[in-house]
């Protein structure tokens, strides 16, 4: 098998070809063995205030006999959770694990409809959700099955007096906390009294009941629940455990949590990775404040740090962040996006260590490739298969292609969801029988096994009848010192079918169009040149800063095109 698997020969030092997936039964197996080896060490930290392995434990404990005791929710029931990156999201999270639910992962900035579809398809019944939310679930609660919901304020884990005047600052003062009238709601904070006399319920777990129902697909049309199974997140926790494991001291490691939990590559990557590892989970509650982010960095002697191109870039662009100290810092992955080669120079060369970009997908828990860490330099590459998992590239037609042609990526290993919930038809369009999973991504590998990610299908442009990656085009722009942020998309032109048009948000406030164009025509060969430059204020993103290029396009199909 080994010439079929080259990455294998380039693994990092003590990396195994094989991970033992019977090691752990569940998920929360790996959360027990925490709570007792890292009982009195602080697991979770935010706005100043900490909670140690023992108290979240206790904590999580007293949600579970709530969730089992009062509520009487089964094995196997969903519950959703609203809400950002506060204390009270990994006390519920592991709460509702360690009694046998179904979390439903809920983006908190969704949109009344977005939130509706996925309460209804899940069959959720019961909800967490922060106060600040609570107005966008009240005007759909009603037409969904939720018959319990938990209300919670930002401050309320906080302590007196500094929750209360959070609490009272957010909702008096800053007014972002809409009015909401949910009137069986209970508080959180009286959820876990009357959990605390309700014993934790014995549930038994195996690798094939759901851990997860996690939404994607909400660019690409209806929103879809991947299955991820206790299975799936303990393989994909030791997987990217085994990866990291020598760069990493147990008990000793504090990783800033910056993308929301809620998010696959933050729950995984930071909330049950570090977990295991005995690390503090320094939770960044709103990473849209830049200033006040660099103020968190330079108070938690940080070793660890996720997260997404457009994050990085942000940090590099705020005043104090080269100040901060990066002495302990040993790991920074970016996942979620490409990573651009002007975003991680930049970071390297600032923070003296290399961005080690990684890749996954919502449907593989999230990881499937990630860079050697003792990478010294950007690559451009998604990096390896980790341990358990194969990686091929495909034709159109299903076959295996040879080493450095372009084709699909596929995948298949134990962290593989088992499918969309309830949706057979949508799983058979990216799940085979034989268990390889159809990424929708355009790849190529190298004799190395590295493997590169040239774009998504349905993002590649096609001028006339040559294929043009926006990845590529964005590369070059952004390596421009008057360009922020850009986005590449194609539009219906008569004589080449479609042509580039580039968004870009200034860094340079005098940047021309001429300029920049120029700037492409040296640097881009002819089809790949934008024809139509357009300057914005701001890029539409999601949740987590990934732009949106779809959201682009759909606007200029709406609208005339114009230089």
């Amino acid at each position: 098998m080994s010439n079929e698997r080259p990455w294998l020969a380039h693994y990092p030092d003590g990396v195994p070809a094989q991970i033992d997936i019977n090691a752990y039964a569940s998920v929360a197996a790996v959360l027990e063995e925490s709570f007792e080896r890292y009982r009195d060490r602080p697991g979770f930290c935010n706005f100043g205030k900490q909670l140690s392995y023992g108290q979240v434990d206790e904590l999580s404990r007293q949600f579970a006999g709530y969730l089992t005791g009062v509520l009487k929710l089964a094995k196997g029931d969903r519950i959703a959770i609203m809400m950002p990156n506060v204390l009270q999201y990994p006390i519920a999270l592991f709460g509702a694990l360690r009694a046998g639910l179904v979390v439903v992962n809920t983006n908190p900035m969704y949109t009344a409809r977005e939130l509706q579809h996925q309460l209804e398809d899940a069959g959720a019944k019961a909800i967490v959700v922060l106060d600040n939310f609570a107005a966008t679930l009240q005007q759909v609660v009603d037409k969904t099955e939720v018959k319990h919901i938990v209300t919670t304020g930002i401050g309320d884990l906080l302590g007196f007096p500094k929750g209360t005047l959070i609490n009272f600052v957010l909702k008096h003062v800053k007014k972002m906390v809409p009015a909401f009238n949910l009137p069986h709601a209970v508080r959180f904070r009286d959820a876990l009294a009357q959990g605390a006399v309700h014993p934790m319920p014995k549930v038994s777990l195996t690798h094939d009941d759901i851990a997860f129902l996690q939404y994607t697909g909400g660019t690409t049309g209806v929103a879809k629940g991947a299955m991820l199974t206790h299975g799936n997140m303990v393989a994909n926790m030791l997987q990217a455990g085994a990866w990291i494991g020598n760069n990493t001291k147990p008990g000793e490691e504090v990783i800033i949590t910056a993308l929301p939990l809620y998010h696959i590559f933050s729950l995984t990557a930071n909330g049950l990775v570090f977990m295991r590892l005995g690390g503090l989970n320094w939770l960044i509650t709103n990473p849209r404040d830049m200033p006040g982010f660099v103020k968190e960095l330079k108070k938690s002697k940080f070793t660890a740090l996720t997260g997404v191109n457009t994050l990085f870039n942000g940090l590099l662009n705020t005043p104090g962040f080269a100040e901060v100290d990066f002495s302990r810092l040993h790991l920074t992955l970016g996942g979620g996006m490409a990573v651009q080669r002007a975003v991680a120079e930049r970071w390297k060369k600032i923070t003296g260590i290399p961005l080690a970009e990684a890749y996954g997908l919502t449907e593989t828990s999230p990881a499937v490739c990630i860079n050697p860490l003792d990478i010294k330099d950007y690559n451009s590459s998604i990096g390896l298969p980790v341990p358990s998992t194969d990686v091929a590239i495909w034709s159109e037609e299903g076959q295996p292609l040879p080493m450095g042609e372009v084709g699909e990526l596929m995948v298949h290993g134990p962290q593989v969801m088992k499918g969309y919930w309830q949706r057979p038809d949508e799983t058979a369009k990216v799940l085979g029988a034989d268990g390889w999973l159809h990424t929708g991504d355009i790849a190529r590998m190298d004799e190395n096994g590295y493997f590169y990610i040239v774009d998504r299908k349905k993002d590649m442009i096609l001028v006339s009848g040559f294929n043009v990656y926006p990845n590529e085009v964005e590369d070059i722009v952004m390596t421009h010192p008057g360009v922020a942020e850009v986005a590449a998309v194609g539009v219906p032109d008569e004589h080449s079918g479609e042509v580039v048009k580039l968004f870009v948000v200034r860094k340079d406030p005098n940047l021309t169009v001429e300029a920049l164009k120029e700037f492409c025509r040296e640097n881009l060969t002819g089809y790949k040149r934008p024809k139509i430059i357009e300057f914005r204020d701001s890029l539409p993103k999601s949740n987590v800063g990934k732009i949106l290029r779809r959201e682009l396009r759909d606007e200029k199909k709406a609208a005339p095109t114009s230089a």
